[in-house]
């Protein structure tokens, strides 16, 4: 039997990109929402998320509901055409839980209480817990689940939660028990005959609190592991019960970007609509770039169009020094979130709050008010993504390029016993992502057990811990005519976090032309190691290569002096260091152009950003300087009604929408 299919982000846009964001007029008298209507039907503002942060409103004692609120202003955004994004307010317990069930509060790997008074104080494995939030969500559901304003359901609020307490340990067992079987299984995969960490009954086993020197790795992965399938049982649950209400509306929950914490890949198979916040910081110089790098995830993960659920329309108040956004960068960022795939263009929040622990995070509409520059702004993004809409929802483009990015491998690699503390994850994947986006290269992102086959180039920045089946994937891409490159530390081990012998996988070793890795040589902070051309940062290695292989570049000097730093075997590289900046990216669009990818536009000038989705063709100003850039043929320019020919000029972040 067919399988029904899930409703989508496309049924709530129907043609319009949403627009608006979190609105909390709990936070407000009600005289204020005649105002903010207003307000939003002039800045183009079709959809508004609401009750994210309500349940102290909506159930101020055990069972109690107060939806007259609620009520009065699902009426009155309807009235104004404007649509809900309603959310369930799990994520933030009112204080009589915590103070009537203190087991529902989570606890610390030092066995501190986390209290409420912020958010998110809540333990996911809290049976109470789950019962308070699933009678909320089936109240909300039963209530607004017919109202003609709402057209999305959105789940709790950037799931981050981690609990040591004793729930949790005891929920932790039985996972373990579901996924090893026997304690058998569990001390092989956990490898406890080292320093006698033998388990002979499941009661001795414990989430990894504090201890008193390195923990067992393989059980805080693990942790980690149960920590992401704990959140997203109660996003399950929750999500169970609106979809039996309203099984034509979709559902999602928002990602925070890059955050360790979820194994987001699987997560995007649960949701209807993948959802992401998104924060870069305004006075970094490689802001566009990180912007870049979580939508090109988002869009992939959704394996098309996507949501941008938050962004500041201004500063944020959770830095050190929290700076503005200085004029025209709120409306480059957001359309460079539409060039990479949203259909969506949200903010964290409407109305700048005047009091709480967020009265300095921006909202649309600011401390300054309507005459303010942040509003004035907004109501010309809103008018601009009015006039592309109907051309750009929807559609989507494929690119030849595929990142490979694994939560679990992150999670295998970061543990606390690690050889160098200066190589982190994440930043190792930013500096790939960065070279391949300044050489002007789109990108996709992809779980290394994905089908490849439509790629011509695979890049592999760094996989620590990769399973057999990602393996064997990897192997198969390249026999089948496809470019892989690779980065070091990759294939160490296998999912248990168990070394794998000789130090890398032998199946990669053949692959990538490695005889043997004979050690690794990690790198002070600072520190540099010469090679071919070029300075190579973070790490090096001592590789004996095979006879069939090819040193592209060897390290100058020093006890690895002659040694391979670059090798390539067929279609297969390996790079055995980080190389600096420039050269990385060089050494990226070499390898792209041999794989017969080309960037969107040649000759681009620095800063500049060209992104194609569908037929259009956007352009992007990251710099603060005009510039004039080469467009070969005759274009549209949908956001002025403009006709461009072979050159355009585009002042400080400026941005065109071309179509043929």
């Amino acid at each position: 039997m067919a399988m029904e299919k899930r409703p989508g982000l496309g049924d709530v846009t129907r043609g319009r990109i949403l627009f608006g964001g979190d609105y909390n007029p709990e936070q407000w008298p009600e005289e204020t929402w005649h105002e903010d209507v207003r307000l939003m039907k002039d800045a183009g503002v079709n959809s508004v998320t609401l009750g994210v942060f309500s349940w102290a409103r909506l159930e101020p004692r055990p069972g109690e509901r107060d939806f007259g609120w609620l009520d009065r202003l699902m009426d009155l955004t309807h009235d104004h055409g404007i649509g809900v994004v309603l959310a369930t307010p799990t994520s933030s317990p009112p204080p009589w839980l915590g103070h009537l069930h203190p087991d529902t509060l989570p606890v610390d790997q030092d066995g501190r209480t986390e209290w409420w008074g912020g958010r998110q104080h809540f333990s996911h494995s809290s049976a109470v817990y789950r019962r308070y939030a699933a009678a909320i969500t089936e109240d909300l559901a039963a209530r607004y689940g017919n109202h003609p304003a709402l057209t999305m359901w959105h789940i709790n609020n950037e799931y981050c939660t981690y609990d040591w307490g004793p729930e949790a340990a005891a929920r932790f067992r039985r996972w373990l028990q579901d996924r090893y079987g026997t304690l058998a299984e569990l001390n092989d995969a956990w490898g406890t005959a080292f320093w006698s960490q033998g388990y002979g009954d499941w009661a001795e086993v414990h989430t990894p609190r504090h201890a008193h020197y390195l923990k067992n790795p393989a059980q805080v992965l693990d942790f980690k592991r149960f920590t992401s399938d704990m959140l997203l049982e109660c996003y399950v649950a929750e999500r169970d019960i609106v979809r039996r209400h309203t099984p034509r509306l979709p559902v999602t929950s928002n990602f925070m970007p890059l955050w360790s914490g979820q194994d987001a890949w699987r997560w995007a198979e649960e949701e209807d609509v993948v959802s992401v916040d998104l924060y870069p910081d305004p006075r970094d110089p490689f802001g566009a770039q990180a912007g870049a790098l979580v939508q090109d995830m988002t869009r992939s993960q959704a394996r098309g169009p996507w949501m941008l659920m938050e962004q500041a329309a201004g500063p944020v108040n959770w830095r050190g020094v929290n700076h503005p956004k200085p004029r025209g960068l709120n409306r480059l960022w957001s359309l460079q979130a539409v060039a990479r795939g949203a259909d969506a263009v949200c903010y964290f929040q409407w109305r700048q709050s005047r009091q709480g622990a967020e009265k300095f995070h921006s909202g649309m509409v600011s401390h300054a008010g309507e005459r303010g520059r942040t509003y004035q702004e907004v109501k010309r993004l809103g008018a601009e993504l009015a006039r592309i809409s109907a051309e750009v929802t929807g559609s989507h483009t494929a690119n030849d390029i595929a990142v490979l990015h694994d939560w679990h491998s992150w999670w295998a690699g970061a543990h606390e016993g690690r050889l160098s503390t200066q190589v982190d994850y994440a930043q190792v994947l930013t500096a790939w992502h960065r070279a391949l986006w300044e050489a002007h290269l789109a990108t996709d992102f992809a779980h290394p057990e994905h089908d490849l086959s439509a790629y011509k180039l695979v890049v592999v920045p760094q996989l620590y811990s990769l399973s057999d089946a990602a393996i064997d994937n990897l192997l198969a891409y390249t026999r089948q005519g496809g470019t892989l490159v690779a980065g070091f530390l990759t294939g160490i081990a296998d999912e248990d976090d168990r070394v794998r012998a000789g130090g890398m996988d032998g199946r990669l070793r053949e692959l990538f032309g490695i005889r043997t890795l004979h050690e690794w040589w990690p790198l002070d902070a600072g520190e540099e190691v010469e090679c071919d051309g070029f300075r190579g940062t973070l790490w090096s290695e001592e590789i004996e290569k095979d006879e069939d292989a090819t040193a592209e570049a060897v390290f100058k000097g020093g006890e690895l002096d002659g040694l391979p730093a670059a090798l390539r075997k067929g279609r297969a590289r390996y790079l055995a260091t980080l190389p600096e900046a420039d050269r990385l990216r060089a050494l990226l669009a070499q390898f792209a152009s041999e794989a017969d990818v080309r960037p969107v536009l040649d000759r681009l000038p620095a800063g500049v950003e060209a992104v194609r989705r569908g037929d259009l063709l956007f352009v992007l100003n990251h710099s603060r300087e005009s510039v004039t850039v080469e467009v070969p043929g005759t274009h549209h320019d949908l956001l002025t009604g403009t006709t461009v020919t072979d050159e355009l000029t585009l002042d400080r972040y400026g941005v065109v929408v071309l179509r043929p």
